[in-house]
């Protein structure tokens, strides 16, 4: 078939390169002008199965009314006049029962495990460079009552297969000896399966390899409708003319539910701002060699080669994706705190972007409302990490194939 792929981040490229891999003819839509240009652009860069856990918990719920009164919260909500907030709010506040958040972890670390799979399988068989680490993440504390609690939360994922070691100090110091000498950690649960690289620079990779086997890659055009007939879709109208094929998949993130409106396909994401300084190390002589997270400041720190990621902060404000250089005074401060000699952290670029979250925090995967539109979107905090599994069980749907794992829980209108 001739699939047109909506969306040219790394869930919309995948998809194609999973398509393209059964056989089918393919094209991606992009409005910017290259692929990876947004969320896919500024994640933190980890595939991380050890951080699945669902936004959606029964902390939830105190740690956002804290955020209406309180500016240092990493979850931060404030009131607006968009009447899809407090839908979506309201579906959120419903999956915060410790069995709701039990069960959508579970389904999420699944979908993640599988995911990193593909991900091997994509990378033994392709010529990708994108600053691939495979020496797992640290999951860092600031004392030892902490650490405790974060060892009994992990059981959980533990019991689904995680593998999980819990390092102190000198431990941490094997893994990273930088992150080992900080001050102020105390230890860390480490996850050594879990890995970090580019999620924007492996996206345009793959895209190439896309483009060079025959599919087209169609940058800078606009998405303006779905045009449909008879109970499947025609055509896509974009301001370069009709885009037509004989399958589509909506893959544009946050903007999703935008399109899907028009054309009666209700997906409940709702964008959270994220923010993201990409530091260069420079002549610096002491970066971080691995992936960390900060569990008491939530800051994710990520080591791309000549340049570290630092990621923080989710903030419910619609589709505003601006930025004030106080948004990045924490986060610069924590990770400098950490990594002293780490980069040169005055010249960091300062980014935020949207990321497309579920009440679930689970994607919405499948066929929804017409005969040949499949949706593969709302992938949240950890989009990077689920993406290449959530392409394939797509690419399996249109197939007319039972995916590998099963869909509870993923599918449209679930």
């Amino acid at each position: 078939m001739r699939v047109v792929v909506l969306g040219g981040g790394v869930v919309g490229v995948s998809t194609a390169y999973q398509l393209q891999k059964d056989g089918h003819e393919v094209v991606v839509i992009e409005r910017e002008e290259s692929l990876a240009a947004e969320t896919s652009w500024g994640n933190a860069g980890m595939i991380a199965p050890g951080h699945s856990f669902v936004w959606s918990s029964p902390a939830a719920p105190k740690t956002l009314l804290k955020s209406l009164f309180l500016k240092d919260q990493a979850l931060r909500f404030r009131f607006s006049a968009d009447p899809y907030l407090y839908k979506w709010s309201l579906e959120f506040l419903a999956q915060c029962t410790h069995e709701r958040a039990r069960r959508n972890t579970l389904l999420k670390h699944r979908l993640a495990a599988y995911s990193q799979k593909i991900l091997g399988d994509v990378v033994a068989g392709e010529d990708l460079r994108y600053d691939r680490n495979t020496r797992g993440i640290l999951y860092a504390y600031r004392s030892e009552a902490a650490m405790e609690a974060g060892a009994r939360h992990m059981k959980l994922l533990e019991s689904d297969g995680q593998v999980v070691q819990m390092l102190d100090r000198a431990g941490v110091a094997r893994v990273d000896p930088v992150l080992g000498a900080a001050s102020g950690i105390t230890g860390a649960i480490y996850c050594p399966t879990d890995e970090t690289g580019d999620c924007a620079r492996f996206t345009r990779g793959l895209g190439a390899l896309v483009a060079a086997r025959g599919g087209e890659i169609m940058t800078g055009v606009v998405i303006r409708d779905l045009e449909t007939e008879g109970g499947v879709v025609r055509g896509v109208q974009t301001n370069r003319g009709i885009v037509r094929g004989d399958a589509y998949v909506l893959a544009m993130g946050s903007f999703s539910p935008l399109l899907g409106r028009r054309v009666g396909v209700s997906l409940p994401i709702y964008p959270v701002k994220g923010y993201a300084l990409t530091v260069p190390i420079g002549q610096h002589a002491a970066p971080p060699t691995v992936g960390m997270v900060d569990e008491h400041n939530l800051v994710a720190i990520t080591r791309f080669d000549d340049r570290i990621r630092v990621t923080a902060t989710a903030q419910f404000s619609g589709y505003d994706n601006s930025n004030r250089a106080s948004d990045f005074t924490f986060m610069r401060s924590v990770t400098r705190a950490l990594f002293p000699d780490g980069g040169d952290y005055e010249q960091a670029h300062e980014w935020s972007g949207l990321r497309p979250m579920t009440p679930t925090n689970l994607p919405i995967l499948g066929r929804a409302r017409y005969a040949n539109l499949f949706c593969n979107t709302g992938h949240g905090h950890i989009g990077w990490t689920m993406s290449h599994g959530s392409a394939r069980i797509v690419a399996d749907l249109i197939a007319g194939r039972a995916p590998a794992i099963p869909m509870q829980g993923l599918e449209y209108g679930a």
